[in-house]
């Protein structure tokens, strides 16, 4: 029984989901104390329950501590059973990051599985389904498994009420290299709104244009008539010969939307001076894949707080060597052995 502490590294639910993964996939049971210390609400939460849940179900596990705002949770998995899943959040909490948490699981499972998640699919401080479909799945086929999503309807913060469908269809992962991003081919500045003033993404866009010099043929807006509640995104896409990176920013009542457009200008800004082709987002999903697959290797920009919470968690489940390397000032490359 691994014993984890989850007050570690970043203190949040990044830890448990990891966990919960990596458990699914060695067989190894672990239990996690200070569940979420690092947070103004600790412990379990609606959308960590549901990826709970989730795991439990894909794994046939024993659970103990599976309860709002709960601690500590302990986890027994057995084996990995394809199939077809539902998993609600049952608020607006991310759906995607539920996903994330199973996915690695039945990307090696004895057969085929298909996936119905429903909560928000367009959340802060996690993974926007765009990103899911432009920046991460494809990397996932690149390494052998084949996974496609379709959204059915966006679930926005706080409303949420997002539906999206995903199947996967198995094989053994293969390392991954991607020390290069290769020449830019595409640029894509998509503002979306949803019950919110055609106004707002309006000006999003023109502070994208002034920022980065793209053209009006590279901004876009994107009107959503089939959400619950109010949203608005604005996603930066930047697709490259070997990898594209989607940069997302959430609008917020009482934030300015050029205020908005500015700071995900300038995370994309980095990104392209950099000439790196992994940002920090997409590092933290790559790091996972690679340590499954027991070899890879990336160009990044310097590790933040989850992709270091990530190296510390998978040393709990397996014996991978993670290396990390100064290239240049704003660049360092991630060597992963088995």
């Amino acid at each position: 029984m691994v014993r984890i502490d989850g007050s570690k590294g970043e203190g949040g639910g990044q830890v448990l989901r990891t966990s919960l993964a990596l458990s699914l996939v060695t067989g190894t049971p672990f239990q996690m104390e200070n569940i979420r210390a690092g947070r103004s609400k600790p412990g379990l939460l609606r959308q960590h329950l549901t990826s709970v849940k989730a795991a439990a179900a894909v794994g046939g596990a024993e659970v103990e501590g599976a309860e709002l705002h709960s601690r500590t949770l302990t986890f027994r998995p057995r084996s990995v059973k394809p199939g077809d899943y539902h998993f609600a959040v049952g608020t607006a909490g991310s759906a995607t990051l539920v996903l994330q948490t199973v996915l690695p699981a039945l990307l090696s499972a004895s057969g085929p599985s298909t996936l119905v998640l429903e909560g928000g699919t367009h959340n802060p401080a996690a993974p926007p389904f765009d990103f899911l479909t432009k920046a991460y799945l494809p990397l996932v086929r690149k390494m052998g498994p084949v996974v496609e999503a379709s959204l059915e309807r966006p679930g926005f913060f706080p409303a949420g009420g997002g539906k999206f469908r995903v199947s996967v269809r198995p094989a053994p992962l293969k390392p991954l290299h991607l020390l290069e991003r290769g020449k830019v081919v595409r640029r894509l500045a998509t503002a979306m709104v949803a019950q919110v003033p055609f106004d707002v993404a309006q000006r999003e866009l023109t502070t994208v244009g002034r920022k980065l010099g793209w053209s009006a043929e590279e901004r876009r807006v994107e009107e959503v008539k089939r959400s619950v509640g109010p949203g608005n995104v604005l996603s930066l896409e930047v697709e490259s010969e070997h990898v594209t990176e989607v940069f997302t920013g959430f609008g917020e009542r009482g934030v300015r939307a050029e205020a908005v457009a500015e700071a995900v200008a300038e995370e994309a800004r980095v990104y392209l001076e950099s000439e790196v082709p992994v940002g920090q987002h997409l590092c933290d999903q790559l790091l996972l894949l690679l340590a499954l697959a027991r070899g890879g290797s990336f160009r990044t920009l310097p590790l933040e707080g989850h992709a270091l919470t990530q190296m510390e968690t998978f040393a709990h489940f397996t014996d991978v060597r993670i290396a990390e390397t100064s290239i240049a000032p704003h660049v360092r490359e991630i060597v992963v052995r088995g």
